[in-house]
């Protein structure tokens, strides 16, 4: 079966959000598959990180009966893609948004929807907004969302039952400021306070006996939070209930949790960076603030290396490095994420620091299973780098509130003189490709043979060593790999481009010249954005005024004219008027009517013709100014009338049929016709083109109009022709057409109607060619504009009227109907947004478009609505239909945004093994770049071709199948990027596992693809372990010297194992493929690394701690003297004598005799909880230890002394039991199936 082409408008919305701001509180996500998520005013927006692409913008609704707040938090839910294939509608499940905003509602987002499918807190409460949000994983079929409320709330709400909130925590006078989940275990998460407060919960089921906490302090310095208390108290502005971001803006406790080790966190206050260990419940190291740097903002730890990247508020990234052998950073480089060339003033600031998952975990595959060769692409001058440099790269995006998202690629090398100093133990590793004791080699790499292969150990040698990180000197480089342009700032008015009725005249056509689908917006910081609406994408973005632009027009289709103003302080208190033209093509800002003193009054408006060659100049009390706008703008003359509005006519409407110039349209809202009149001003309209266009085709002497109305009501015509202005002489209305109880506010003008709003709300509309006039009254509040809609030949009605009242909501009026009224919409369209300004979007070239509307809401949000028009009534649509999109300046490069099943088509075509050259498409990217796969594919052949080999189960038809749904996509291009499918060019030949591994990188499933990328080792260490079992079935000489693992605890010493095998053995266990260490070396290696870190710790609790680590790596000696360091009169010396006595008899005589002599002078008086394990393991009872300390919760710790003293079978059922607790109760299957792989059986 073969699928439709995907409609580009399925991935397009209609509204493009505006900047975000303080009072988001820099809620922004990042998922693994690459989806970025980021808050701004009331709406929610996600952009494809790779292509940094706006996918779709989702306004929250608001509460009943107010305006739509503050999106505060987002987050994404970690679902994976929904293999469900049998249910009546595809899932969408794995694209679901929890968002919060500032009135404390939470709900969840359907993406694919574009709606709310759930409010889990509907209450509405703006003292109680949100702070934060973080998803918990309470069983395996259900997800828990815990929240941040108020100043010191924490609530856990569950999604699979109305009963919403199950379980509440308050901590009184602490200030609550953010949530994260363990990735080690997802029932786990922790909550940060601005006074160092923790607290650690976790989520064992849906109700309230199932959260367990813990309360813990972290030691810091917050004199500069009372002293801020104490000013917002004086002003008056309490912040008892509010949220953190929102009492403290600028003042930031951020932290995150290590993906290297267990249970250690990094915490950044604003001048502080600390190291905390929760299990001793301590902080392992400080470090202040460096001299010269802004206040942390945010922490983020490096997947693959052991790198801590912190966020300044003032847009500054600075890079820590670990230092070996302990829990201390050292501040390497500071790079900026905030360019200052070409920044406006003042700066804009930094919202938001993310640091993409997706990619880190696509290096990892890259360096296990890459070939090693670099291809340069000759047209980026980025590529150029020595790959044998190369440590890491980090992708980040960043977000600032000047509407910008910047991606950044952080490179990492070694210098060279370092790498010169190993230059001989390189060469001879190369030589000999030495791998690990019965590694797997595959024979040929091209023959495309389907496998389990691992990867060869010198490429992870030369791409991934811990200790080249430790001991060699890095360079930084931070590089822009992109940026996406978002609206700069709220918008303060909005103008769209007309058909220019001079181009018409001079081509002699009857059709008004096409308007570019441009809308140029003004923005209060004086900046002006151009949106091109066939791609929902802001084309430019220029920097004109200093101030707010309170005036914006087109001057044709390539030109626009803005004005500001700013008051003097001075005793005159005057206005500096600025006028400003602005070419789009040059990108050129030419300012005119240059005064040099300040004027009494401000410009009111602007007003430009349709053919942009005049201006009106409208001022507050003082004559309205005419302008020529040829290349330097000439002033005709000044009009001294009390002119209230001013208008210019919109291009001519053309008849269906006319071969000649254009025919203006005239309808009768009276019930009558006007035909003989309607000719008389078609040959009056002809006259004047004929006047207009001379030999040469020139348009110098266009006639163009305009209408206006007085203070007094009376009303009236100019026309404009070169240099002269005279009076249009209308035919006045039959009867009184002056208001009697409001000015005229509105004016709308198209040849022959005049149409006029008031104060009042009435609306009228006048024929000024014969003089008929109607009106009828809205029943709202005041008029502010009037827009005609665009009319083609065909449609049946040309009076329709978009009305923008003045509190900020909008009718459209058919005033060619009967009852406008009644036939009007009335109701709110948006709710919950204040419309500021709207105007029609000329695109129309047939009566089959629609009508759309251009939208700038209060919320910054710029929106197009269409219009449905059918004979019995007007309704609106705002969704993404209104105009379709016209091209993407390249593919979006994101599968997960595929329907589930098409989703699941390419994920299994990726995992059976697809050629490379089926990635190729016709796209410009690709074609610039052939060297880097070869082949071109072809739709024509048969698909099944382009398999590396069909499976050898199953119909051949199913794979051809595949690839027929999967087409389109292809075509478009919109699948894999370059770098992926570079990347998978190489993976495919690497076997099965390394397709597994990429298909779920692809698709955001870290979890499984550190599992496949593990599956091969772990698989190589059963087989090893097997092979050694069957050989110990015939002893000989060799094996009996104890040269097997069984022998190996024996070896260790008091220090543990050398430093030589520390190193061999992390070589081999990179970055994230620490979540999932299984071999017994991994585990004694990790353990005896983190005993540094706690030896300077005090206290009688960090003893215990202490002692039972070093007990489980086996260093007896040491554990025996520690215990008997404990003083006389410490409640803990004696049982700490009992267990010095126990171990020390199995490790000597002397050391049992010296434990013997210090405890024959006292008696053991109390007991600790650790206790029975440690006399368990003195006399040798290594099974019931283990037991003891799984019953515990310490499951690592009892695979460490299991993995330390036992064999065999007891080995395995410590295993097993704790593989049966990673899947029932961690919810981990994959960390379980790597377990159960290497266990023996």
């Amino acid at each position: 079966m073969a699928a439709s082409k995907p409609s580009p408008t399925d991935s397009w919305d209609s509204t493009l959000p505006g900047p975000p701001s303080r009072n988001n509180f820099g809620s922004a996500d990042l998922s693994p598959s690459g989806l970025f998520a980021f808050a701004s005013g009331s709406s929610v927006s996600v952009v494809d990180s790779r292509s940094l692409q706006l996918v779709s913008t989702i306004p929250l609704p608001p509460p009943p009966g107010a305006l739509s707040p503050f999106v505060t938090s987002v987050r994404w839910i970690p679902l994976p893609l929904p293999r469900d294939l049998l249910s009546s509608e595809p899932s969408a499940s794995h694209l679901l948004l929890a968002v919060a905003d500032r009135h404390g509602r939470v709900a969840l987002v359907d993406f694919h929807l574009r709606s709310v499918v759930v409010w889990l807190n509907p209450s509405s409460d703006p003292k109680l907004g949100i702070q934060d949000l973080c998803w918990v994983q309470a069983r395996h079929d259900s997800h828990v969302l815990a929240s941040l409320s108020g100043s010191s709330f924490l609530s856990l709400y569950t999604t699979t039952s109305s009963d919403g909130v199950f379980w509440k925590y308050d901590a009184g006078t602490e200030i609550l400021s953010c949530l994260r989940r363990d990735p080690y275990d997802s029932r786990h998460f922790c909550v940060l306070g601005l006074k160092g407060f923790l607290l650690s919960i976790r989520v064992l089921g849906d109700t309230e006996n199932d959260v367990v906490i813990q309360e813990m302090q972290i030691k810091t310095d917050f004199s500069e939070l009372l002293r801020l208390e104490r000013e917002a108290a004086t002003n008056g502005n309490s912040s008892s209930s509010s949220p953190a971001s929102a009492a403290f803006p600028l003042y930031f406790a951020r932290f995150a949790f290590s993906p290297h080790w267990k249970n250690i966190l990094f915490v950044t206050f604003p001048r502080e960076l600390l190291v905390f260990d929760l299990q001793y419940e301590t902080a392992l190291s400080t470090t202040p603030l460096p001299r010269g740097c802004a206040k942390f903002m945010d922490v983020l730890p490096d997947p693959n290396k052991e790198l801590l990247y912190c966020a300044h508020v003032d847009g500054r990234l600075s890079i820590w490095r670990r230092k070996e052998g302990e829990q201390v950073h050292v501040m390497c480089t500071v790079e900026e994420l905030m360019p200052s060339i070409g920044m406006s003033i003042p700066s804009p600031s930094a919202m938001a620091v993310l640091l993409s998952q997706s990619d880190s975990t696509m290096q990892t595959i890259s360096k296990l299973h890459s070939d090693g060769i670099s291809s340069v692409d000759f047209d980026s001058p980025f590529d150029f780098y020595d790959q044998n440099l190369l440590v890491s790269k980090s992708t980040f995006i960043s977000l600032s509130d000047d509407g910008k998202i910047w991606k950044w690629v952080l490179s990492a090398e070694e210098v060279e003189d370092a790498l010169k100093n190993a230059s001989d133990l390189d060469i001879s590793t190369e030589g000999t490709k030495a791998s690990p004791p019965g590694a797997i080699h595959k024979k040929d790499s091209l023959d495309l043979e389907d496998g389990l292969v691992v990867a060869p150990t010198n490429q992870i040698i030369s791409h991934t060593s811990s200790s080249s990180l430790g001991n060699s000197d890095l360079s930084f480089k931070i590089s822009l790999a992109g940026q996406l342009q978002l609206l700069s700032s709220t918008v303060s008015t909005l103008a769209v481009p007309s058909p220019s009725l001079t181009a018409t005249l001079a081509r002699g056509g009857n059709i008004p010249a096409a308007a570019v689908p441009l809308v140029a917006l003004g923005t209060q910081n004086g900046t002006i954005d151009v949106v091109d609406v066939s791609t929902n994408a802001v084309a430019a973005s220029t920097s004109v005024h200093g101030g707010v632009v309170r005036g914006l027009r087109w001057l044709g289709n390539s030109r626009l004219v803005s004005f500001s103003y700013s008051q003097v302080n001075d005793k005159s208190r005057g206005y500096i008027n600025k006028l400003v033209v602005t070419c789009l093509r040059s990108g050129l800002n030419k300012p005119f009517r240059d005064l040099q003193k300040p004027e009494r009054t401000p410009i009111r408006a602007l007003r430009t013709s349709s053919s942009g060659r005049y201006l009106l100049i409208l001022f507050r009390d003082a004559p309205v100014e005419v302008w020529a706008m040829t290349k330097h703008p000439v002033m005709l003359r000044s009009l001294a009338l009390p002119f209230t509005v001013v208008e210019w006519t919109l291009p001519a409407v053309p008849r269906p049929g006319q071969g000649g110039p254009p025919k203006q349209f005239l309808s009768s809202s009276e019930g009558g016709t006007a035909s003989a009149t309607a000719s008389a001003d078609s040959r009056l309209l002809i006259d004047i083109s004929a006047e207009a266009v001379g030999s040469d085709g020139s348009n110098e002497e266009t006639v163009e109009s305009f209408a206006f109305a007085l203070v007094n009501g009376a009303l009236g015509v100019f026309e404009v022709q070169g240099r002269r202005i005279r009076d249009f002489r209308p035919k006045w209305p039959s009867t009184s057409f002056v208001p009697s109880d409001g000015l005229v506010t509105a004016m709308a003008y198209r040849l022959p109607h005049v149409v006029m709003g008031d104060r009042s709300g009435n609306i009228r509309w006048w024929d000024v060619t014969t003089g008929q006039s109607s009106a009828f009254n809205s029943h709202r509040d005041g008029i502010r504009r009037i827009k005609f809609s665009p009319v083609v030949a065909g449609d049946r009605s040309r009076g329709r009227v978009a009305v923008l009242f003045n509190d900020n909501t909008f009718s459209v009026f058919d005033l060619d109907s009967p009852d406008p009224v009644a036939q009007s919409l009335l109701q709110p369209q948006i709710p919950g947004t204040l419309v500021l300004e709207l105007d029609w979007l000329p695109l129309r070239t047939d009566k089959n478009d629609p009508l759309v509307l251009c939208i700038a809401g209060a919320d910054s949000t710029f929106r197009l609505v269409e219009v449905i028009v059918n004979e019995k009534k007007v309704g609106f649509v705002p969704q993404s239909k209104s105009v379709k999109e016209r091209f993407r300046p390249m593919p979006m490069y994101s599968p997960i945004l595929l329907p589930v099943p098409h989703a699941l088509a390419l994920r299994m075509i990726l995992q059976l093994g697809v050629k490379p050259s089926w990635f190729n498409t016709c796209s410009t990217t690709l074609e610039k770049r052939p060297h880097l796969i070869r082949g071109m594919a072809s739709s024509s052949k048969d698909l099944r071709s382009y398999m590396i080999h069909l499976p050898p189960l199953g119909d051949p038809v199913v794979p051809e199948m595949l690839l027929k749904i999967l087409e389109p996509y292809r075509k478009e291009g919109c699948l894999l990027d370059d770098e992926r499918a570079k990347l998978y060019a190489d993976v495919v030949k690497k076997g099965c596992a390394a397709r597994f591994a990429f298909a779920a990188a692809v698709f955001g499933e870290t979890s499984e693809a550190i599992f496949w990328l593990q599956l091969p080792q772990a698989i190589r260490h059963l087989t090893n372990k097997l092979m050694k079992r069957s050989s110990q079935k015939t002893p000989s000489p060799a094996l009996a010297s104890g040269t097997d693992e069984a022998s190996m605890p024996s070896k260790i010493s008091s220090s543990g194992l050398s430093a030589s095998e520390a190193k061999k053995i992390d070589s081999m266990c990179d970055g994230s493929l620490r979540l999932m260490a299984f071999e017994r070396e991994e585990l004694w290696t990790r353990a005896n690394e983190r005993l540094p870190w706690h030896e300077k710790l005090e206290g009688e609790d960090c003893i215990q701690k202490q002692v039972h680590e070093l007990i489980s790596v086996g260093n007896l000696e040491a554990a025996v003297s520690l215990l008997l360091s404990s003083a006389p009169d410490s409640p803990y010396f004696y049982p700490n004598a009992l267990r010095a006595v126990a171990l020390s008899s199995a490790v000597s005589k002397s050391l049992l005799d010296l434990a013997l002599k210090v405890v024959a002078a006292n008696m053991v008086r109390t007991d600790s909880s650790l206790s029975g394990t440690h006399l368990l393991c003195a006399v040798g009872r290594h099974q019931e230890a283990c037991s003891q300390l799984q019953d515990s919760g310490r499951w690592t710790d009892a695979a460490t002394l299991a993995a330390t003293h036992l064999e065999g079978s007891d080995y395995a059922r410590v295993l097993q039991r704790w593989a049966d607790h990673v899947l029932h109760a961690e919810h981990n299957v994959w960390r379980y199936c790597i377990i159960l792989d290497f266990n023996t059986v």
